[in-house]
């Protein structure tokens, strides 16, 4: 099967993955909050950054290579947390891992995967950046920097877009726990998906394992009540002074929206900024991602490290984001709809996709090189 005509776009894998996991599996990933108007504001605002084409520009082979802080990524893309990963295909962790490495771009692991960091780290090799939901014990805290460290993880990502939680209909009304408790319904699931569970069966029924390591009850919960709610914590501006002197290495704060903020989070010494709304899963009625990523490039000055994510979905957003402040761009359900998709075969076809959308949206701006992108913007 030629997979560029089967699956062109990002939309193709989503089709997929929806026909091949199930209905809770699917809802998880692919919801949002409330009435999912963030989720559009996303894509209409990215829609709405528009750029002059330009004619006669020669043979256009852009080297997309990128050295983001300190590190040299083969893309200017990579694969962000999602939490449950092992949910939407089994094994998904360690296949995101290991195509990272490869192709020498970051993966991200959630506290709430479905891996231990011990398992993925030496997998994603350098590659590997470890997303924390702050626990509300300074102990439990120390010890999962301590093996996120020891399992080779190089950045840390603190997530601070979640002071508690969001409803989430959609996914509550999958009603999914974890890990998943046998009802008819998931019995039902479980045997009209006999791929997806045949894998599941092998390496076993997904659960949040870090978590669990430091919670007595297992029992099922809600997915919106696991055992990562349980020890996470309410970080505070104090909590954040602690965790930059715990980490001895590059500390990225994900989920910043505002410029005010982002200045002081630059003034308390972190190392990145990650532009986010939780790709509209946290508050509905907050702007688009895409355009807070401007505000917050101009009250951070031209030099600092800023990455973005929230709507992403092809190579054209990518070039977007780069073009509006972004050093980096980051997606998270693009790689598991690849994975649900295509299992192993995924996030190599992901990579093309994206990779070759540049390249082509590229030659018609006239564009040889990243940094010539934001030249083509039109401005209002």
């Amino acid at each position: 099967m030629d997979l560029d005509l089967s699956f062109p776009a990002v939309s193709d894998l989503r089709r997929k993955a929806r026909r091949r996991i199930p209905h809770f599996a699917f809802e998880y990933l692919d919801s949002s909050t409330g009435a999912e108007l963030q989720f559009q504001r996303n894509r209409d605002a990215l829609d709405a950054v528009h750029f002059m084409p330009d004619i006669l520009p020669g043979k256009v082979e852009p080297d997309f290579s990128t050295t983001f802080m300190g590190t040299e990524y083969s893309r200017p893309f990579g694969i962000a947390p999602v939490g449950m990963s092992g949910l939407m295909w089994p094994g998904a962790e360690r296949m995101l891992a290991a195509h990272a490495r490869a192709q020498r771009i970051p993966y991200g692991i959630s506290t709430v995967a479905t891996r231990l960091p011990e398992e993925i780290g030496p997998i994603s090799g350098d590659m590997g950046w470890y997303q924390l939901y702050c626990p509300a014990d300074p102990g439990i805290r120390r010890d999962i920097l301590r093996r996120a460290k020891e399992s080779g993880f190089t950045k840390l990502i603190l997530t601070v877009d979640v002071p508690d939680d969001s409803r989430r209909e959609r996914q509550r009304r999958a009603k999914l726990t974890m890990p998943p408790k046998i009802t008819p319904r998931v019995v039902w699931e479980v045997l009209t998906h006999p791929e997806w569970s045949l894998k599941t069966l092998r390496t076993g029924a997904p659960r949040i394992v870090l978590p669990e390591s430091y919670v007595d009850n297992s029992d099922p919960r809600s997915s919106l009540a696991h055992a990562g709610h349980i020890i996470r914590g309410t970080p505070d501006w104090d909590t954040l002074k602690q965790l930059r002197e715990e980490w001895q290495g590059d500390l990225i704060i994900k989920g910043v929206m505002c410029p005010d903020a982002a200045k002081r989070l630059q003034s308390e010494g972190v190392d990145a900024i990650w532009v986010s709304n939780h790709s509209a899963r946290q508050f509905e009625p907050g702007p688009a991602s895409i355009t807070e990523l401007p505000k917050v490039r101009a009250a951070v000055g031209p030099d600092f490290p800023l990455i973005f994510d929230s709507g992403v979905a092809s190579g054209m957003d990518v070039l977007r984001a780069l073009a509006l402040g972004a050093d980096f761009v980051m997606l998270g359900r693009a790689w598991h709809y690849a994975v649900a998709a295509l299992g192993e075969k995924g996030p190599a076809h992901l990579t093309h996709i994206l990779t070759d959308d540049m390249k082509l949206n590229m030659a018609q701006m006239g564009t040889h090189s990243l940094g010539d992108v934001a030249g083509r913007l039109i401005r209002d």
